[in-house]
């Protein structure tokens, strides 16, 4: 069996340096809001992120990515703090409800990963 932990690293990394790069020429992906800002943050994260998926350990980087991603959902949706037109987030990071609730879908899958597979 393949190291599930590893792999969903490694293809978490790649999925975010697409965006990161994808990111730095637009402002809107799909839908979701990014910035020049959030996709340096997204290529950093994905750096780190195929560097384990090759060479690392998973479960590391899938409980920090997942509580980051939770963090981040959460926040998304405080008013003031989040991607309301004076939120922080939407602000900094062109933070936007989409992007809030995918960062909670991508917090709450890389944290059952990271807690509930056994290698």
């Amino acid at each position: 069996m393949a190291n599930v932990q590893k792999t969903f690293a490694l293809i978490l990394g790649i999925i975010l340096l697409i965006i990161g790069v994808w990111g730095l020429f637009q402002s809107n992906i799909l839908g979701f809001g990014v910035n020049p800002a959030q996709s340096i943050l997204h290529i950093i994260a994905a750096i780190f992120g195929i560097y384990v998926g090759m060479k690392g350990e998973g479960p590391g980087f899938n409980k920090s990515i997942g509580w980051i991603g939770i963090v981040l959902g959460v926040l998304g949706f405080i008013p003031s703090v989040g991607h309301e037109a004076e939120g922080l987030l939407m602000q900094w990071f062109n933070i936007n409800m989409q992007t809030s609730v995918l960062h909670l879908v991508i917090g709450v899958i890389a944290l059952v990963i990271a807690y509930a597979v056994k290698e």
